[in-house]
């Protein structure tokens, strides 16, 4: 019976046998390794920005040595070997562990000294460092440099630790490493380092992680933007908006550059419309904002800061009254959710009109205040890490099986991705209907063409008119916007979500 065709999202490149190859001297390739995608969510989203860890750690690459880029989910194959790079460094997270394992100990079969580091260090340093010639574990950038010196003198050591301070001092992240044609946009930047929120959930609550909130000048990061060259960035902060005054000042900087951007927020950003109209007017097209839950007693238990659930869809309006588009990000299983919660969360989302939501199986990250919780009390199913991808359920929920959940995590995306549900949450303004169909039908229901693209290295070809559509859009927008003076929220919605 022939076996079935690999399938490119699902699976990884296969390696081909290891072959004796001269070595490039001091020259670094830095790899970013498959990982499974989603079948419920989108493809789309694999190929928004690069990671941000790898061309950070490049721009702190020192001189003789060269540095290159390789991302498996670009979908191009395996990582180059000809010629067989001195340094490898490979990122690792718990869902592509194996795989980063599998390339280790490839790129070692090469000869490469091979250097991991990542979110997974974090958590489980002794796993990641018996697969590696040296783990880096915390803030890679500072500590890159000293890592190449010591391999230069013959005394690389096994471990290295840093901590998450003088982050102003980081060099830029050097971008040109990256193909242009992977990725909607290279511009991923940072502008603040740390949250205020200490979720039990979060990778950030990671044993005895303490990442020291830390802001970078306003001013530098508008350079930053300014430099890449593109038309749309990503801000990656955890929670652009913890300290207000810093976000008006940025915005203050960013608005003459005439470019849009998007940026995770935490919902109490609406506490101050004015800030948010600042938002607007300095380019911002859309939020991320972890909801988490409808259910106040689920937000208490995470240990997370956030207002209460019945004001979610005021603090929502206040949003699209600035014409800022919202995905929300929602996580499924906690404790105090039963099997109704799917259909309410569904109905609540598409009664207030949310442009886009995430969604996510709530799953214990190794060593955070969660994991440890569910494992002291026996609930834990497994420590297969390929699994704790937030589309399965590891544990054992406590009103419904685990299949129960993992069905009506599909069933939220099926519904919510329909046609139906699609149009029923199209803005109010008409104008703004048409860009908000492209890209929901983009969003989710394209992933096919996905494939496609990122096979063909078409993704940044047909994005880029896209983008060019909606910042011109944005900027009629902003002008309007500026001649009306604030916008006072619209709508008394007071639908109250909690379960």
């Amino acid at each position: 019976m022939a076996m079935p065709a690999p399938n490119p999202m699902r699976d990884a490149p296969k390696l081909p046998a290891p072959r004796q190859r001269p070595i490039k001297p001091r020259s670094v390739l830095l790899v970013n390794p498959f990982y499974a995608k989603d079948v419920h969510a989108s493809f789309g989203k694999h190929v928004l920005v690069p990671s941000l860890a790898l061309t950070s750690i490049a721009g702190a690459t020192p001189a003789p040595w060269t540095v290159s880029y390789w991302d498996e989910n670009l979908l191009q194959g395996a990582p180059p070997t000809d010629p067989v790079p001195e340094v490898v460094g490979i990122t690792v997270h718990l869902t592509f562990a194996k795989r980063a394992y599998e390339l280790a100990a490839w790129f070692r079969a090469h000869g490469s000294i091979v250097v991991l580091g990542g979110l997974h260090a974090l958590s489980c340093p002794d796993e990641v460092a018996a697969h590696a010639d040296a783990v880096v574990i915390g803030n890679g950038v500072p500590t890159w440099p000293k890592v190449l010196r010591d391999i230069e003198a013959g005394r690389l050591e096994k471990r290295y630790r840093a901590e998450y301070v003088d982050y102003a001092k980081d060099p830029l992240p050097d971008r040109s490493i990256v193909p242009e044609y992977g990725f909607l946009s290279r511009a991923s930047i940072i502008a603040t380092q740390g949250c205020h929120n200490r979720c039990d959930f979060c990778y950030l609550a990671t044993g005895d992680t303490r990442i020291k909130y830390q802001m970078r000048g306003p001013a530098d990061v508008a350079r930053e933007f300014e430099s890449t060259g593109e038309p749309y960035a990503v801000f990656v902060d955890n929670n652009l908006g913890s300290n207000r005054r810093y976000l008006r000042e940025l915005c203050r900087e960013l608005r003459p550059l005439r470019k849009i951007w998007s940026a995770a927020v935490t919902l109490d950003v609406t506490d101050d419309p004015s800030l948010v109209r600042d938002m607007a007017l300095a380019g911002c097209t859309g939020v991320f904002i972890g909801f988490e839950s409808l259910t106040d007693a689920n937000i208490r238990l995470a240990g997370k800061r956030s207002p209460r659930a019945d004001d979610y869809a005021r603090r929502v309006d206040v949003l699209h009254a600035n014409g800022i588009q919202v995905n929300g990000s929602f996580v499924v299983g906690f404790d105090h959710d039963k099997k109704d919660a799917f259909e309410l969360l569904a109905e609540w989302i598409e009664n207030v009109r949310l442009e886009c939501a995430t969604f996510h199986i709530l799953t214990p990250y190794p060593d955070t205040p969660l994991f440890r919780r569910m494992k002291s009390e026996g609930r834990l199913l497994h420590e297969d890490w390929s699994l704790y991808d937030t589309a399965h359920c590891v544990f054992r929920p406590k009103h419904m099986t685990p299949e129960e959940l993992e069905a009506g995590y599909a069933w939220l995306y099926e519904r919510l991705f329909s046609l139906s549900s699609i149009w029923s949450r199209r803005p109010h303004d008409p104008a703004a209907v048409a860009p908000y169909l492209g890209m929901a039908l983009l969003y989710k229901r394209m992933n096919p063409v996905w494939q496609r693209l990122i096979q063909h290295r078409m993704t940044h070809v047909v994005w880029k008119p896209l983008v060019e559509a909606t910042r011109q859009r944005h900027l009629r927008f902003r002008e309007r916007l500026a001649r009306r003076g604030p916008v006072r929220s619209q709508l008394p919605t007071i639908l109250r979500p909690s379960v």
